[in-house]
């Protein structure tokens, strides 16, 4: 990959899509975020711009754009409301399959794995180590934090968030904006919006 892109987020994620960007041979044009208190502060060597431009500004860019944010929540608004030319990152320590799909606006980190046949979905993110097996299927906004791991078939819905360290075993699902905090050993379906936890991962009470 190479060419300018321009990073959306100026938090702690965005130094791991850079990081990506970087490793690939991209050229950082610039970063925005929309937090005023990082207007001209730098980030890895790259001056922060705030606010995120409209999308006026990006139809006139000869450019991609990627949005590092790691709230899932978040990253789907930015998504709605800006319309850029959305460029999926892939760090050079990663492996990824060529039968693999990768949805636009997707961060794959550094020594992640996706196997054959799998699907990441838009915007979605696979962090750091974490490891998407065979024929699995990762919706968009989602995130996989850093060592967790998906077997063989498993599903992660839009915008579901699987902690760090923690595994869904072979096609078993985990639903829609679902969560599974970090370690957590996911051995049945879990449905959208739930919050699980623990070893065998069970439902966390309000």
């Amino acid at each position: 990959m190479s060419g300018t892109i321009f990073v959306i987020g100026a938090g702690g994620h965005a130094k791991a899509a850079i990081a990506a960007a970087e490793s690939a041979g991209a050229v950082i044009g610039g970063i925005f975020d929309d937090d005023p208190t990082k207007n001209e502060l730098m980030l890895l060597g790259y001056r922060v711009a705030a606010p995120v431009p409209p999308s006026s500004w990006w139809a006139q860019q000869d450019a991609s754009a990627h949005i590092a944010i790691g709230d899932n929540r978040a990253r789907e608004r930015m998504a709605g409301r800006v319309h850029a030319r959305w460029q999926s990152l892939i760090h050079q320590s990663a492996t990824v399959h060529r039968s693999a799909k990768i949805g636009e606006g997707a961060l794959i980190c550094a020594h992640a794995v996706v196997h054959p046949d799998a699907e990441i979905g838009p915007h979605a993110v696979v962090n750091t180590g974490a490891i998407v097996e065979h024929d699995c299927r990762v919706g968009a906004f989602a995130h996989l934090a850093p060592r967790s791991c998906l077997a063989g078939g498993a599903r992660v819905g839009v915008g579901a968030f699987l902690g760090a360290g923690a595994v869904i075993v072979p096609n078993v699902s985990l639903g829609e904006w679902a969560v599974a905090g970090a370690g957590a050993a996911v051995i049945s379906d879990v449905g959208d919006g739930v919050r699980v936890a623990g070893v065998p991962a069970r439902v966390l009470r309000p």
